[in-house]
């Protein structure tokens, strides 16, 4: 009985970890045209977003992570992951 359990509980844990991996963000291409690093915010004119439905264009996201925002210099070209939190567009992951 002992061993069911174990065994039950150990396949819930590995069906839940290849779960969150299928749903591990893309990177997407973009150019930095700006850096507010007083107000936290960068515009990238980007290819298509795929995980938040968005065509390409130029736009201005948040960044919360003071370490990203030491990464983004104008005029370069990046791949990142951007999420929506707390309902604004959210640079999350850099390349």
């Amino acid at each position: 009985m002992k061993s069911a359990i174990i065994k039950f509980g150990l396949a819930a844990l590995l069906s839940t970890s290849a779960a969150a991996g299928a749903f591990a963000q893309e990177f997407t291409k973009g150019f930095v045209n700006k850096v507010d690093a007083k107000a936290k915010k960068v515009t990238i004119k980007h290819e298509d977003l795929k995980n938040l439905d968005m065509p390409a264009m130029t736009m201005v996201f948040r960044v919360e992570d003071p370490a990203l925002l030491e990464k983004l210099k104008e005029g370069s070209n990046i791949e990142f992951v951007a999420e929506r939190l707390n309902g604004k567009l959210t640079v999350t992951e850099l390349k």
